[in-house]
């Protein structure tokens, strides 16, 4: 033996050293140890700092399970906190670092925390920090800000790749011991596709038929509607840093679920049972198994059951000499006698070890014998085992109550998860053989720690049960038990067991917590993916962005769009290609791609019937080929979204939607279509990206279309009056959808084609109206327009705007029901007083109105008490000069009105006058010329 490395078994790599530094330091471990494994091979106990009270702690499990060994790794930017000793596999050059400690992990001057346990018992923050008032602000907030959390954030953006995957199968098995390697065989055997995911390295190879896909270092550690998992894939975590994805978010999506996560053991409580070198005993079998490492050389064992007499014969067989074998049953079992005696070990039946000693490690232990008094035992490892617990947490994901199970004394599966089986240790079958339940010793008067990560002791629970908090997920909220990144994996149950005696009651009633996602902590990134920065949402492009781009268009973000803003010619700012593109329209023709407008085809023998039910106003009445504008409002009765729905046939309409709205929207009506009116016969899908869709506007656009429509669709107003629509032929066979709209306030037609004819379109129809010196145009000139025409938008559909703010109180109609109708009618949504839509223009016409601009009377002060509305959207129109929109306070009856303009921020101070909204031809005519 090697310090501590064995000098023969495990399963690492021994002719692969690595080497790697902690807390500074530099050791060397093998190809496939953990930092746990390989710091233990090199006799170092000490890995860590407890969370209250700052005491010394070390290796306790040797998986996902780790309450003690949290640790940093890596540094700088690729700093990670609280990560688990015993999953961090290490590589050439790792840097890893203790954490939640002083200036150093020997010496921690707050461990003096310690000697103040008086004061930090259960609920001591809900204690303490009630008085003085005065403290909060100043003192006891500052405090806890800085005691809380165990390691630091790197304070830089995360430099690693991270990914996201959906993947599907027939079969998901989780965990590959035996009986999950056994269940995935059986299913590929039937042609079903599996997939096997285990949270450890494969240190060897699995003989695994064809069909299987195994995820190694892969935790499945949620469980979701529709048969969807979610599981963190490690793909180099236990690399050197490379420009590879450091772990992968895969979603899955199986059929039925098998798992086959085994077993964790928990230990038994016992005085100063936190101190390094108190280990579960399954955990120190492992270290001796799997990485060739004895994590002492003079083992105790304490044990309750049969079991965890299998470590007996590995330590025997791997040279380590067994101090004894406490067994707190009253009579030992053949089992541990014949194995300890095999070992020429002592066993120590009806004893119970009171207390470990040493100072930052065992160095012995005290226990109370069955015929009373006490021995002393010298020992560097305490291995403990209270029995196994049926690793169940998946299976309350869907709200599914764990059931204590007497015979083994262990919680087992309730309820499961649709579609999910449970086999194996997981389900509780040939765990805790001859067990009698001991959830912790009982004689010390210290602290016998229940869970080692919040420092939470057997006293901390029964002060609990005095002060009232004996419900299980009070006892949980007010000890902070089972609360910490571990989830309670190796402390809930022995917690309960501690409640249940001090309640005098059956484990099973005295209740359990429940798991949730995530089993393990996962990277923020990881839930990220890719999705960061410029990635964090996908930018779309239209249909014709490379068109537009090679006339030199500039672009903006409208959402998740990428939309031309104006097409400048030389010497053009935007504002002047912006009032030159509204000329253009108003005179003669100009085109706008309008894609990104929300797009849902609704079809059904009740979809008329739907529409009435989530609009203001009529549609059972709307003849085939015609077009309607509607109004959409929440169900608390204030404006959703506005937009024009076409009736292709008798069940068969589309809507359009804002582009800002248009997910909101789909969502909304599939809520209602699902849940609110299940009767009804209608189906909904978002066509957004199937259509690209062009405006053609101006008083050339009839003249325009027609050299691009194909015989023998007639564009004449007696065959396709303004707000008709019709499905016909363009460009010699392309399929399209015609709509006799206009947005602009203009003769204007939206053209729809299938997205990928879009790019064509544009350029045919800026060849067909050459003639007439058509123009593109952007959003900008959109803008420009649709204020003119006093058309509601996003900054007036703001979700604070009622029908009757923007003046659509008459599409509210009276003779149906629809969503929001009740609540729009309420006194507060109509009052004369609300702040309601109306234009403004400035007196002096040199004077620019800008958005967001505040409206005051003239000669009042500026201040909060008389701000009586805000400009919404502003423009500068080639015609009118500065125009604006505007809520105001009883807003139609001020028409004429002088009023002040205040921006502080930008320097506004100037009268305006109050007028209609509608500051372009009010009457319409410019929508037949």
């Amino acid at each position: 033996m090697t310090g501590f490395r064995l000098a023969q078994g495990g399963l690492v790599d021994r002719a692969s050293p690595v080497k790697f530094r902690f807390d500074g330091k530099s050791y060397t471990g093998f190809a496939g140890d953990t930092l746990a494994s390989a710091l233990l091979a090199s006799g170092v106990k000490l890995v860590g700092r407890s969370f209250k009270y700052h005491r010394p702690r070390g290796v306790f499990a040797s998986g996902s399970e780790e309450p003690n060994a949290l640790v940093e790794l890596r540094a700088g930017a690729w700093r990670e906190p609280n990560t688990r000793a015993t999953m961090a596999e290490i590589f050439e050059g790792l840097e890893a670092a203790s954490q939640n400690r002083g200036p150093s992990l020997k010496y921690d001057p707050l461990a003096v925390n310690n000697l103040l346990s008086p004061f930090l018992s259960a609920g001591f923050y809900y204690k303490t920090f009630m008085w003085p008032a005065s403290f909060w602000e100043k003192f006891y907030e500052p405090m806890i800000r800085r005691a809380a959390g165990l390691g630091r954030n790197a304070g830089l953006p995360d430099p690693d790749i991270y990914e996201k995957t959906t993947e599907f199968c027939d079969v998901l098995v989780i965990g590959a011991g035996a009986e999950g390697i056994e269940a995935a065989t059986q299913a590929a055997a039937t042609g079903q596709r599996v997939i096997l995911c285990d949270e450890n390295a494969p240190l060897a190879s699995l003989d695994l038929p064809a069909g299987v896909e195994f995820l190694a270092r892969t935790t499945v550690f949620g469980v979701y509607d529709g048969g969807t998992y979610a599981a963190l894939q490690r793909l180099t975590d236990h690399l050197p840093s490379s420009n590879a994805p450091r772990q992968r978010l895969v979603r899955i999506v199986a059929g039925r679920s098998v798992l086959a996560t085994g077993a964790l053991e928990r230990p038994i409580a016992f005085g100063h049972n936190d101190l390094p070198g108190v280990m579960l005993n399954r955990a120190v079998g492992d270290y001796v198994t799997r990485y060739g490492v004895a994590p002492g050389r003079n083992i105790l064992l304490y044990l309750n059951n049969d079991d965890a007499a299998g470590l007996i014969p590995v330590l025997h067989q791997a040279g380590v000499n067994i101090a004894g074998v406490v067994d707190a049953r009253p009579a030992s079992s053949d089992v541990v006698h014949d194995a300890a005696r095999a070992a020429n070990a002592p066993v120590y039946a009806g004893a119970a070890i009171i207390r470990a000693t040493g100072w930052q490690g065992v160095s012995g232990a005290k226990i109370r014998l069955a015929k009373g008094g006490d021995l002393a035992l010298p020992c560097d490892i305490i291995a403990v085992s209270g029995g196994f617990n049926p690793n169940l947490a998946l299976t309350s994901h869907f709200d599914g109550k764990p059931v204590w199970d007497a015979a083994i004394a262990a919680f087992v599966p309730g309820s499961l998860p649709p579609c999910m089986s449970v086999v194996g240790k997981a389900a509780g079958q040939g765990l805790n053989a001859n067990i009698q339940p001991v959830f912790h010793s009982g004689f010390f008067p210290g602290k016998s720690f229940l869970d080692l990560q919040n420092d939470v002791t057997v006293k901390d629970v029964k002060l609990a049960e005095q002060e009232g908090f004996a419900a299980v997920e009070h006892l949980k909220r007010y000890t902070t038990l089972g609360m910490a990144t571990d989830q309670g994996k190796t402390s809930n149950v022995n917690a309960i067991g501690v409640l249940a005696q001090t309640l005098g009651k059956g484990i099973g009633e005295t209740g359990t917590t429940r798991f949730r996602p995530p089993y393990v902590p996962v990277a923020i990134g990881a839930l990220a993916g890719a999705h960061t920065g410029k990635e964090f949402k996908p930018t779309r492009l239209t249909p014709t962005h490379e068109w537009a781009a090679g006339l030199g268009a500039a672009f903006v973000e409208t959402g998740l769009w990428l939309r031309a803003q104006y097409f400048p010619k030389p010497g053009e700012d935007w504002l002047a290609a912006a009032q030159r593109e509204v000329n253009a329209v108003r005179n003669a023709v100009g085109i706008c791609d309008v894609t990104t407008l929300g797009k849902i085809d609704i079809q059904g023998p009740d979809a008329a019937i739907f529409l009435e039910r989530v609009y203001t106003n009529s549609w059972a009445n709307l003849p085939i080929g015609k077009v309607r504008y509607g109004l959409m409002l929440r169900e608390d009765g204030f404006v959703m979204d506005d937009g024009t729905t076409a009736r292709l046939g008798e069940t068969h309409f589309v809507m359009t939607t804002t582009t800002a709205n248009a997910a909101r929207v789909m969502q909304h009506l599939e809520f209602c279509a699902q849940v609110i009116w299940k009767e009804l016969d209608v189906s909904l899908i978002s066509v957004t990206d199937q259509w690209g869709q062009i405006a053609v506007a101006g008083p050339k656009s009839a003249a325009t279309l027609a050299k691009i429509v194909d015989a023998p669709f007639d564009l004449s107003d007696e065959a396709f009056p303004y707000m008709a629509c019709m499905e016909l032929t363009v460009c010699g066979g392309v399929p399209a959808r015609l709509f006799r709209i206009s947005f602009s306030g203009e003769r204007a037609y939206e053209l729809a084609v299938p997205s990928r004819q879009a790019d064509a379109l544009a350029r045919a129809l800026i060849q067909a109206g050459a003639e007439f010196g058509i123009a593109p145009y952007g959003t900008e000139a959109l803008g420009i327009m649709r204020i003119e025409k006093g058309h509601p938008a996003g900054p007036e559909l703001n979700g604070q705007t009622s029908a009757h703010d923007l003046g659509m109180g008459k599409l509210l109609s009276k003779k149906k029901e629809f969503i929001g109708r009740a609540m729009a009618a309420r006194p507060a949504l109509t009052a004369p007083t609300r702040q309601t839509l109306v234009g403004l223009r400035p007196v002096n016409p040199q004077d620019i109105i800008r958005a967001g601009s505040h409206l005051l009377p003239v000669g009042a002060p500026a201040v909060a008490a008389s701000d009586q509305g805000h400009v919404t959207s502003a423009a500068r129109s080639p015609t009118l000069g500065s125009i604006a929109l505007a809520l105001l306070e009883n807003g139609p009856a001020r028409h004429g009105e002088t009023l002040r303009v205040y921006d502080p921020l930008r320097g506004g101070d100037f009268t305006a006058i109050v007028t209609h909204p509608v500051h372009l031809d009010p009457e319409g005519h410019r929508l037949h010329a």
